[in-house]
């Protein structure tokens, strides 16, 4: 059964009680937790994490990794910071991601989510060989916990995520399908992108967006039903593929508006989700 979470950050144990009492209070019983600060990732923050999540009655549907390092979401500085791809940061935040794997399977988690970067779309890039290798570490690592290394879509086209999936090899690897970012980077149509590689999504970010209008800087994000994104056109791909997992929505803003837009996209979405797949 399709089950409607939000997304909640994990970079401080401080608070954490609030938003997950929030979240039940929402009529929330999923989440992915969002995790960008290693130094809380540890046995005893998980021991009270689970606790927390059981009191509460919410399910983790995904563990969201970060790293440390610069970050740049945009098309120039993005390309030297983000994820696995710049090679000097590429040691650092493999064991980034395995210790926060290891965390995660404290937690019980089986799906671990990260940006990896933007994957070279030339296959014979020097540098595509060596990131593939990075991946592959961190997915043995991840396969040794019983878990699943997935990858969220956006800094890559759909066919370039596929050829690094064949290239790395591990059959513990899969997609959280960010419905938006394809949009805002500018890579694809979601639902035309399915038909690449549908077969590995295992998680979903729901979120909406609109086209880059410069090649600088990326689309816009917008309330979900106010982009880009056909999700009638989507979730009816999606049955077709099988999916019956979660949907996890995501607003990158700050405030009360963030709240009021994730209550509004959780009633457009389930309307939308119930007309395919059966209330």
């Amino acid at each position: 059964m399709i089950r409607i979470g939000t997304c909640v950050s994990l970079n401080t144990m401080d608070g954490i009680e609030e938003k997950l009492k929030s979240l039940q209070e929402n009529r929330f019983d999923s989440c992915q937790l969002l995790a960008w600060n290693p130094a809380i990732w540890t046995a005893q923050n998980a021991a009270l994490l689970k606790e927390l999540l059981e009191r509460y009655g919410i399910c983790v549907s995904a563990f969201w990794c970060g790293w440390e390092g610069p970050k740049v979401w945009d098309f120039y500085d993005g390309q030297l910071t983000l994820g696995l791809v710049p090679p000097e940061y590429r040691q650092m935040r493999v064991q980034n991601l395995c210790d926060g794997a290891d965390f995660a399977r404290l937690l019980g988690i089986t799906d671990v989510v990260t940006h990896m970067g933007f994957i070279p779309e030339n296959p014979n890039d020097p540098n595509f060989g060596g990131f593939c290798v990075a991946v592959r570490t961190v997915a043995q690592h991840l396969k040794q916990n019983g878990q699943f290394l997935l990858f969220e879509t956006g800094q890559e086209t759909p066919v370039t995520m596929l050829r690094c999936f064949e290239r790395v090899g591990m059959d513990n690897l899969g997609i959280n399908l960010d419905t938006a970012n394809l949009i805002l980077y500018g890579k694809a149509n979601p639902v035309d992108a399915l038909d690449v590689f549908g077969s590995y999504v295992r998680n979903l970010h729901a979120k909406d967006g609109l086209y880059p209008v410069n090649g600088h800087d990326l689309g816009q994000e917008v309330p979900v039903g106010e982009g880009k994104v056909d999700f009638t056109a989507l979730f009816r791909k999606l049955h077709e593929l099988g999916y019956d997992s979660y949907v996890t929505i995501e607003r990158e803003i700050e405030g009360e508006k963030q709240l009021t837009d994730i209550l509004r996209a959780r009633d457009y979405l389930r309307a939308v989700i119930d007309s395919i797949y059966g209330a």
